[in-house]
Parts: C-alpha cells; sequence; structure tokens
C-alpha cells in the first residue's frame, strides 16, 4: 500500500511568491533567462543559476555547491521560509484551458524499489548520477515527482471541499496561469489523507524518472552512514489520473535516408493506407492514425493491421518506429541519433509545418496521444516506453515548495 508522509517544506514569503517562483530554468532560452536573472531579484533563478554568465566555466561540484550557498542566503534573507512543522499542500494550476490539482507530499522510497510506485520510462545513467550529485550537494529538490493515483471520490470530495477554504498563497504567472495552495496541517486531516493513499495498491510515476531515480541512489549511498530520514522519501505531486493531461511527442526527421519522395511514399503503403491532406493541417484523432508533413503537403497515415500481442507492440510511438522510422529513415538509436527531433504536443503542428518548409527537417510526423491505461499496462508489465512518447502536464514551479535533504 502506498504511504506519503507530510514535511517542514522551504517556501517562499507570502508577499514575494509570484516573484520567486519560475518556470523550470531548462524552459528558458538564453535570452528569457538572461532577462529574468537581470530584472526580477527574488526569482528563484538565482539559486539554479547562481553567476549565470560564468556558469559555463566552472565544474558541476563548484556549480552545485554554489546552488546551496544561494540557497542558504534566500534563506537568511527570508526570502524563503521554513515550515515549523511537517505538512501537505494542495496545489492548483488553472491555466487557459485546464485545472489541474494534486496533493504535494512525500513519498516513499521503500515504495519505489517495490514497485508500489510505478515506473513506464527508461533512464539514463549519466543523468541519475549527475542528479544525485546535484541532490547530495545542494541538500535540496525543489521538483516534485508528477505521480498519478486512480480515481477516489473521497480524495475528489475532500479536495473540493479544500478549495472552499482560504489559501496560503494565490497568485498569477506571466504566462496568465493562476496558482492557489492551501496548507494541510490539521494533524486529523494529514492522518485521514495518508489512510487514504495507504488504501490504494499502486502509484504511478507520469513525469520525473530521473528524480525517483536519483533519489533512490542518494538513499543507497548516503542513508547507511547519514542516518538521514528524509533521504527515505522524496517529494512528489499527486494527481489524480483522469486529472492529468498526456500530450503526444512528434517527430521531425532531417532527412529520407536516400529515399525520393516517391520511394518513401511507395514503401509507406506497405503497412499504412495513404491519403493526402494538401494543405489541411491535419494530425491524428484516433489511435493507430499518423499525421505526416512532406514536401509541403500533409497526409493522414492509418495502419493497415492493427493486431498486436502487447501494449507495447501496440503503442503508437513503438509503431512508428518499427514500420518507418527505423526500416525505412535507418534510425535505430531513438535517444541519440541527431537525425531526429522532438516536438512536445502542446506545441502547434504550424511550428513543425515552419521547421519543414525552411528546410532543416524534410519530414515530420505527428502522433496520437498515449492513454493513461496504456501508460499504466505497461508500468503493470514492467514494460518500458520508447524514448520522448509522452508529454504530461501539469508542470511544477520551481521555487513554490522545496524539500530539503
Amino acid at each position: 500500500m502506498a504511504k506519503i508522509v507530510p514535511f517542514k517544506a522551504v517556501r517562499p514569503a507570502r508577499d514575494k511568491v509570484s516573484l520567486v517562483t519560475s518556470r523550470s530554468y531548462d524552459e528558458y532560452s538564453p535570452a528569457e533567462l538572461a532577462s529574468q536573472l537581470d530584472y526580477n531579484p527574488f526569482s528563484f533563478l538565482h539559486v539554479l543559476k547562481p553567476a549565470y554568465l560564468n556558469m559555463q566555466k566552472i565544474s558541476a561540484t563548484t556549480r552545485f555547491k554554489s546552488v546551496a550557498t544561494k540557497y542558504n542566503e534566500y534563506k537568511d534573507e527570508e526570502i524563503l521560509k521554513r515550515e515549523s512543522t511537517p505538512v501537505f499542500y494542495l496545489y492548483e494550476i488553472q491555466s487557459k484551458n485546464r485545472v489541474y490539482t494534486g496533493i504535494i507530499a512525500g513519498t516513499s522510497i521503500d515504495d519505489y524499489k517495490n514497485n508500489i510506485i510505478k515506473k513506464h520510462e527508461d533512464t539514463l545513467p549519466y543523468r541519475v548520477e549527475y542528479f544525485k550529485d546535484y541532490l547530495h550537494l545542494t541538500g535540496f529538490n525543489t521538483e516534485p515527482v508528477l505521480i498519478t493515483y486512480p480515481e477516489k471520490p473521497e480524495l475528489t470530495k475532500y479536495i473540493a471541499d479544500k478549495k472552499h477554504k482560504r489559501p496560503l498563497y494565490l497568485f498569477s504567472s506571466l504566462n496568465r496561469d493562476k496558482h492557489t495552495l492551501w496548507r494541510i496541517k490539521d494533524e486529523s486531516e494529514i492522518q485521514w489523507l495518508q489512510e487514504q493513499f495507504n488504501s490504494i495498491e499502486s502509484l504511478y510515476i507520469a513525469d520525473g524518472h530521473h528524480r525517483s531515480a536519483s533519489s533512490e541512489m542518494l538513499y543507497d549511498e548516503d542513508k547507511a552512514t547519514s542516518g538521514n530520514a528524509n533521504l527515505d522519501y522524496f517529494m512528489s505531486f499527486l494527481i489524480a489520473e483522469n486529472d492529468l493531461k498526456i500530450y503526444e511527442y512528434n517527430r521531425i526527421i532531417h532527412d529520407l535516408n536516400g529515399l525520393s519522395k516517391k520511394q518513401f511514399l511507395t514503401a509507406l503503403n506497405a503497412d499504412f493506407t495513404v491519403e493526402n491532406k494538401a494543405q489541411e493541417l491535419w494530425k491524428p484523432d484516433a489511435k493507430f492514425s499518423f499525421g505526416m508533413y512532406l514536401d509541403g503537403e500533409f497526409y493522414a497515415l492509418t495502419l493497415k493491421d492493427t493486431t498486436f500481442d502487447s501494449t507495447l507492440e501496440a503503442l503508437d510511438a513503438q509503431i512508428l518506429y518499427e514500420k518507418v522510422l527505423h526500416p525505412l529513415l535507418g534510425i535505430t538509436d531513438l535517444r541519440n541519433d541527431n537525425r531526429i527531433e522532438y516536438i512536445p504536443g502542446n506545441k502547434p503542428i504550424t511550428l513543425i509545418k515552419q521547421m519543414i518548409d525552411e528546410e532543416e527537417y524534410e519530414v515530420g510526423f505527428m502522433l496520437y496521444p498515449a492513454s493513461i491505461n496504456e501508460i499504466k499496462d505497461l508500468a503493470d508489465n514492467n514494460l518500458i516506453m520508447p524514448p520522448k512518447s509522452t508529454y504530461i502536464e501539469p508542470k511544477f514551479r520551481s521555487g513554490l515548495v522545496v524539500y530539503e535533504l
């Protein structure tokens, strides 16, 4: 059964929360990052990227120690404050089209090791090692793992009722999203929430596989010698599975692997019904259907044979790899081949069209997003999705809630 725990979080002073919190720093272009650092002295980006202009000239160890130093300065200046008692939080993100609500809590390393917290993505050892070193040297994490759980009416009602209470924070970000945070500090509420999650058989990682794997590695390396109880858990944002928004990752390819347009279209006909959509901005609206943009025209590709033996084989991202990317376009390594790039499905397909029209890329493929049931079935059967199969929202604000190690 799933275990969650409250923790003594560090969070921004109430009057500065809208200034402190930021998107994840890797979501900013260099120009945006420089602008934020120049004009907002409270931004958490100053913690994540201290001495930004010199960051490429120093070692990772020195960089991480600089992060820790800046973080402690923020606490000394009371830009960030630590809770006096362990708490949970309820967090709502209201964007233009959707509302996401979930619970911020500590989740168990033991549950992760024992596959109560289940995974569907592979991890890269060097990235796991890198973030483990970051955690070890900075002593904090502000990027929770996004975890989903089966819908529970009791939790849904609790969340709806809690939203009628006065929030701790209510602010808007520059992209016009509205953010609301409620603190859950009543012991009876905390115990009730723990009992609710204790009755859930499995939790599923939606986003953050490297972060959770890094937390496990840090636990394995440091717990025996340090005895630090905070290493027993990692911070997670727990959200009901029907509240997630799962996007696809679309693919754009630099070339046709030596094939002419006619040869490529002929080869596609072996496995797909190919329909020319001309200038219609077409993207798939059902499984086993793919959009393609090539030489100024859109195409609809519909798979002819939809008989498969496993969820992995039937996954649209896997089908595209097995039927097109590998045999026709010669792409074997989806992670490292520099001929392929990935565009998250929350971006308009006009972006794909533009990038191909500018002739840096030759062909683009639009996929239908995977379902939560596909993700769970893969995780339940210890199967791994192809790289860049899903782009999942919501995305958490850096600096909103910090878990100290």
